[in-house]
């Protein structure tokens, strides 16, 4: 076990309620000898490296060119790998161009066709899924894992309760258990094991929250290769982001967890952004603005909802990690302000109250106090010419 510190390490004992012990897990490397890659360094995933962020395509894998476009979106947002899925012999010929020119690692998602997964190996692909339950057969197996060895090419064993083996189900009387899940991934780790192959990733993933965490919390205890965390078909953006939230969340506390994928029936641009706002609230990750602001109520001097949309709308470049609080009153207003880079605070006089640095700044009237803020946001925090 280790013991990741969320803060400055100089405020350990001040914030010492902030820090995780997380279950330090074996760790392995995405490489990615693509053009497109933004960074020379292999993602690292486990071993106590930060929580990685992922998502998965929902282009035609075929179509390199919209594949590429949307991966290159998602990494303009934070994505640091991205998994595509390669369902037929077109999906793998377009990998070799997809790999080529991908400003992240790519994983291919494989079911039911085994050869899939080695062309897509064979095509640069930084690590590959498959699913236990409809991989095919032992021998099946075996040629993916060589394939793996021969290209030292991680696996993750991605297993999930809409197709487990029925074998394992019947021993269950038929019903998804996280005793079923993780026997499903324990069972498909020795056998990949037997065959020779230790690089693996691991996730047992579910629909239901309460099954979802269960299940991850006993693989835990049982192996220590690196976590995929995710809730499986978590559904529409607002109700799958908060199952998602709740679930993710409670085993990240635990400090289980080596990467991260939300899985919504949305675009990947919002998964990427949900799994950015998952992690900074826990302070494991730290990535542009965190805007802290009040429900408003009858105090409100401004108009706080409409301030905050429009002020978030304006910064969504900003890339350093800084906290902006938005109240509308000064009950609670000046002490969040003394505590973040940029504080607002709504004055009855009409003249708004602006922190700096934790710090009085300036004050501003209703009507220019967005464009105010925003200009001291971008000129202290904005990306200069040439960075």
């Amino acid at each position: 076990m280790f013991v990741l510190y969320l803060l400055d390490m100089s405020l350990k004992e001040k914030y010492a309620y902030k820090k995780i012990n997380f279950k330090k897990t074996q760790s392995l490397e995405l490489k990615n000898c693509g053009e497109g890659l933004r960074n020379s360094e292999a993602v690292i995933v486990g071993g106590g490296s930060p929580v990685v962020v992922q998502s998965m395509t929902n282009t035609l894998t075929s179509d390199a060119k919209a594949t590429l476009q949307q991966i290159e979106e998602c990494y303009e947002l934070g994505a640091e790998a991205m998994r595509v899925s390669v369902p037929d012999k077109a999906s793998t010929a377009a990998m070799k161009d997809i790999v080529k020119n991908s400003p992240v690692p790519i994983i291919a998602d494989v079911h039911f066709h085994y050869k899939r997964g080695i062309e897509a190996i064979e095509a640069g692909a930084s690590c590959i899924r498959i699913n236990p339950g409809n991989i095919g057969t032992k021998t099946q197996l075996s040629e993916i894992v060589k394939a793996c060895i021969d290209n030292n090419v991680p696996i993750r064993i991605g297993v999930n309760v809409g197709s487990l083996e029925q074998n394992i189900l019947a021993k269950y009387n038929n019903e998804p258990c996280p005793e079923a899940l993780v026997e499903s991934a324990l069972n498909n780790i020795k056998m990949v094991e037997d065959l020779g192959w230790n690089k693996i990733k691991v996730s047992v993933k579910a629909s239901d929250v309460m099954l979802m965490v269960k299940s991850y919390r006993l693989l835990s205890r049982k192996c220590n290769y690196p976590l995929h965390l995710g809730l499986t078909e978590a559904g529409p953006a607002f109700s799958g982001t908060i199952k998602s939230a709740v679930s993710m969340g409670a085993l990240l506390m635990d400090g289980i967890g080596d990467t991260i994928r939300i899985s919504l029936s949305a675009l990947p641009q919002e998964e990427i952004k949900v799994c950015w706002a998952l992690l900074k609230s826990l302070e494991l990750r730290s990535r542009g603005v965190n805007i802290i602001s009040c429900p408003s109520c009858a105090r409100q001097q401004f108009d706080v909802i409409s301030t905050v949309a429009k002020i978030e709308s304006q910064i969504t470049n900003i890339k350093q990690n800084i906290d902006i609080s938005i109240l509308g009153c000064v009950v609670n207003g000046i002490g969040e302000a003394t505590r973040s880079h940029i504080g607002i605070t709504g004055a009855m006089s009409g003249q708004h109250l602006i922190y700096l640095h934790g710090k009085p700044y300036c004050k501003a009237p209703t009507e220019t106090l967005v464009e105010t803020v925003v200009k001291i946001i971008q000129s202290e925090f904005g990306e200069k010419d040439g960075e």
